[in-house]
């Protein structure tokens, strides 16, 4: 099993940034009439989400602010902060990496070791590994994981099955080398055989971008998209979600021998209200344990995780000094892909929201 120990690295801080931008799904079209959208809200859970205008903002552009905030925040030097990880699957362009982009506008060290990681759902909990391990080994004193998504730049708007669930956000989440620390344990798992239930098509290598990728084609009532734009197979991604979410949580918790019981708080994915909900049922977990941000910013991608944090647990993180707060984070979804992460947070600063 992919499981990992990672021993003297603690989470110091967290940020997370929005457009200002909101969209109400009550106001699309794509939705026939009421009783259709209220359909959708029941099942997905989502009345609006903050999206950016094309050509307005990047995923960078809200990672930026979010890591500037938060250096800010933990009065960190810029000079000691050795390694950025930007996880996305929207960098700024196909390359240069967005990662050395973000390294200069942050005005780091040219000392700093910056790369991407494309990963969508998955992302944060991936990149919290990666960079982790990076930092465990190698004993760098500060690092940044910058993960975020413009999700909505590839959904078509005439496609009610991806435009209306998913919103735009980016985050930045501090961590540090730490000497004795309790350090982060994690669960990794891919099933790239079903990589087709959620793609965009074209634009690659593989299918580069022709006339044709940008033709339009009804697939099905509502459903209507070229191929640059999103596909998902809705009821393929719901079963993978609820089967394998919370295998990868008992994984986790059965193999490292934590008690579900000292868990504080588990932030999954944000997926869809459903689907979080049966894996939260499965796993027998309370209401109050489960935090959820899809109501009013939908599905961030890779940048949900720490979103739900910021947007839900501000005052229990920034307050986490009298007793530590055990967490437990699982992202799952396009790769297919998951992960499951342990950690506990003691000291940490949670920045306000942002809006731009």
């Amino acid at each position: 099993m992919a499981l990992q120990t990672i021993k003297n690295v603690e989470i110091v801080g967290f940020a997370a940034c929005v457009p200002a931008n909101t969209i109400e799904n009550s106001e699309l079209d794509v939705f026939e009439n009421e009783t259709e959208y209220r359909k959708f809200v029941d099942f997905t859970g989502v009345e609006r989400r903050h999206v950016t205008k094309i050509g307005e903002n990047c995923a960078s552009d809200f990672c930026f602010h979010s890591a500037e905030k938060l250096i800010e925040e933990l009065n960190w030097k810029k000079e000691e902060i050795e390694c950025l990880v930007f996880v996305s699957h929207s960098p700024d362009y196909k390359y240069p990496a967005t990662a050395c982009i973000l390294q200069s506008r942050l005005g780091l060290s040219k000392e700093c070791m910056s790369f991407d990681v494309s990963l969508g759902c998955s992302g944060w909990v991936y990149g919290l590994s990666i960079i982790s391990s990076i930092i465990s080994s190698s004993k760098f004193e500060k690092a940044l994981l910058l993960v975020g998504d413009t999700s909505s730049f590839s959904k078509s708007k005439k496609d009610k099955s991806t435009y209306p669930l998913f919103g735009d956000s980016g985050s930045a989440t501090a961590l540090i080398y730490n000497e004795g620390a309790d350090g982060i344990l994690t669960h990794m798992g891919t099933n790239g055989k079903n990589h087709k239930a959620i793609m965009v098509e074209d634009g690659g290598s593989r299918n580069p971008v022709t006339s044709e990728s940008l033709k339009e084609r009804e697939y099905e009532q509502g459903i209507i998209r070229n191929r640059l734009q999103t596909h998902m197979d809705g009821m393929s991604v719901f079963s993978f979600g609820i089967s394998t979410a919370p295998k990868s949580v008992n994984a986790l918790l059965n193999n490292f021998e934590i008690d579900k019981e000292a868990i504080d708080y588990f932030i999954f994915h944000q997926a869809n209200l459903k689907m979080n909900k049966v894996i939260q049922k499965k796993l027998k977990i309370p209401d109050e344990k489960v935090p959820y941000v899809l109501k009013d910013y939908g599905n961030t991608s890779s940048g949900s995780i720490p979103l739900a944090m910021v947007a839900q647990l501000h005052y229990e993180i920034n307050n986490s000094d009298s007793k530590a707060l055990n967490m437990v984070a699982c992202g799952f979804g396009v790769g297919l892909s998951w992960g499951s992460a342990y950690f506990s947070l003691r000291n940490a600063i949670c920045c306000d929201l942002i809006e731009i």
